[in-house]
């Protein structure tokens, strides 16, 4: 026999399944706008115009503290542009996951027998919820990693061509197609910013904003100074630069190399107390 509290999230189970098939079949209007999306960043975007349309269906405004602060991520990856883009792309992405794992709650309670289980499935769909919302700023730091470790080798070309007399333009352009990283994609972007026509200064300063790591902001500043200065002085202030960012990518070295070495030790513990464990365990017994 159920109780009353049993039949209570049984019915609202099933309202979830009900709203999870009406907005399935509300929303196939939208499938079109998630075909363009990779399949490894977005799994199971043939799906995602169901939590489009939950946001429609509520006519949400993407107007809160959090979606602002979202937008701005989204613009460092895909840019102002995509910006409306991706944020409903993200929430549908999110709201998506989160509906379709409620909706498992009732069969899983059904063949299980167990409230418990109907539980931890509740609490899988607010993880995916959080989980897919902070996607974003992962890609961010990761991103800004893989830009932090090419960025001293990026410098050094730059301040060798400058010092040989190339003007920084050119420099750029050059620098920029001799690799396929992260950063050199964001070099290529401002290299056709400024052959459409944006002015050296403010496609620079755009480079700087995407990149968001303090380094390549410094840097960026740097080059600024340095184009309202004169050619000569840019040189100079790009071999200082070029110094500062190998000094301070060996440190950083040490300091992961001194890292992995204390991870280690963890493994190291835990193997020594398992030895301790074996040996001591056996002499006790015998006594």
């Amino acid at each position: 026999m159920l109780s009353i509290t049993e039949i209570v999230l049984i019915l609202i189970g099933l309202l979830i399944i009900l709203l999870w098939e009406f907005l399935y079949i509300s929303g196939r209007k939208y499938k079109e706008l998630f075909d363009n999306l990779e399949e490894n960043d977005y799994p199971l975007k043939e799906v995602y115009f169901v939590g489009y349309a939950a946001m429609e269906l509520i006519h949400y405004g993407y107007k809160s503290k959090a979606d602002r602060r979202l937008r701005r991520e989204i613009e460092i990856l895909y840019g102002a542009h995509y910006a409306d883009y991706y944020m409903r792309v993200i929430y549908a992405q999110k709201v998506t996951m989160a509906l379709t794992l409620l909706c498992l709650a009732v069969p899983i309670y059904a063949l299980s027998g167990e409230m418990a289980a109907a539980l931890i499935i509740v609490m899988f769909a607010g993880t995916a919820y959080y989980y897919f919302g902070t996607l974003t700023a992962e890609n961010i730091k990761k991103r800004s990693e893989e830009m932090l470790s090419e960025f001293s080798e990026v410098v050094s070309k730059l301040a060798l061509l400058t010092n040989a007399g190339m003007i920084l333009r050119e420099a750029w352009e050059s620098v920029a197609y001799t690799g396929n990283g992260v950063l050199y994609e964001e070099m290529k972007r401002t290299v056709n910013e400024m052959n459409n026509g944006v002015s050296e200064i403010d496609a620079f300063y755009e480079f700087g904003v995407r990149c968001v790591v303090p380094e390549i902001k410094k840097f960026t500043s740097t080059v600024v100074q340095g184009l309202v200065k004169g050619n000569s002085e840019l040189a100079m202030m790009m071999q200082q630069q070029s110094k500062e960012l190998w000094a301070q990518k060996k440190q950083n070295a040490r300091r992961q190399g001194e890292m992995a070495a204390s991870k280690l030790m963890i493994p190291i513990m835990i193997m020594f107390v398992g030895i301790l464990i074996m040996v001591i365990v056996p002499i006790f017994t015998n006594l």
